[in-house]
């Protein structure tokens, strides 16, 4: 016997106002055989506020992998799974990803019920540019692990989006400055589409400044955006590098003053510091 086709509805559900959630997304939650949540509790109650009692199945980071053969038996007989995260649009650093995928690989339809998004809403609200943009999800938690990810994305030209706990946010801030350069552009989204919705915008030395005086600048849901790199036609020209590494080289060993250009301009720290040393002959 051909197992029917089944499907799956991605289903956005609300980042913080109910009234946000699409009159399609309320139709297909009510029409699904089951609704595979994060949490079925936090589920529950969005249900119950529609108005709608559905059969519901826990679907988290722990428990995925194992519950994929349940629910392809369940698409095998044609049903429909609906599937939602705790808030916003699932698979953005939520799961999903390995359901999706097993059930395409299985002939499944797979359907979205696009809506609320964290990352859309930052963005469209942030100041920056939003032509080019990547998400990055959650830095590492420990601190070295955290550094070494900033390193890395400090030279990214497109504007970044991250999520970030209340707890780690100015230690992220300070990190990101220190590769960064202060003078980078961000917005701090708080608590967005909620009733104590908040924006803090400015360089990232001025939202530490902010975090410093503001107590409800650590609190509730946080969507970091971060203003990319100079592209390399807007980066900084030869004789500004060279007055900077000038003015640096005063107060710093060569291969330090290298590392701050670097972080300023975007260049590659071992050319700026052959040009520092290259210039006088110091040494580090």
């Amino acid at each position: 016997m051909v197992a029917a086709q089944g499907r799956i509805d991605v289903v956005a559900t609300p980042i913080g106002n109910l009234a946000d959630l699409s009159p399609r997304a309320r139709d297909s939650l009510a029409a699904a055989s089951v609704v595979a949540a994060e949490d079925t509790r936090h589920t529950g109650t969005l249900l119950q506020a529609l108005g709608l009692s559905r059969p519901l199945v826990s679907l988290h980071e722990h428990n995925e992998r194992h519950r994929i053969d349940e629910l392809l038996v369940r698409l095998g007989r044609g049903e429909t799974i609906a599937l939602v995260s705790d808030a916003g649009t699932p698979l953005v650093s939520d799961p999903g990803y390995a359901l999706i995928s097993a059930a395409l690989a299985a002939g499944h339809v797979v359907r979205c019920v696009p809506g609320p998004s964290a990352v859309l809403a930052a963005l469209s609200i942030a100041g920056l540019p939003t032509d080019r943009f990547c998400f990055e999800g959650f830095l590492p938690a420990k601190g070295g692990a955290r550094r070494e990810r900033c390193r890395r994305l400090a030279t990214e030209s497109r504007t970044m989006v991250f999520f970030e706990a209340p707890h780690r946010i100015v230690d992220t801030l300070t990190d990101l400055a220190e590769v960064c350069g202060p003078g980078r552009r961000a917005a701090v989204c708080r608590e967005l589409s909620k009733t104590f919705e908040t924006v803090y915008r400015g360089s990232l030395a001025e939202l530490l400044d902010i975090a410093g005086k503001d107590a409800n600048f650590a609190r509730g849901e946080i969507t970091l955006v971060l203003e990319g790199a100079p592209e390399a036609d807007d980066a900084p020209d030869e004789a500004f590098v060279r007055r900077a590494l000038e003015l640096l080289k005063a107060e710093l060993p060569p291969s330090r003053a290298a590392a701050v250009v670097a972080q300023l301009t975007g260049r590659r720290k071992s050319d700026l510091y052959a040009l520092a040393v290259g210039s006088d002959g110091e040494t580090p």
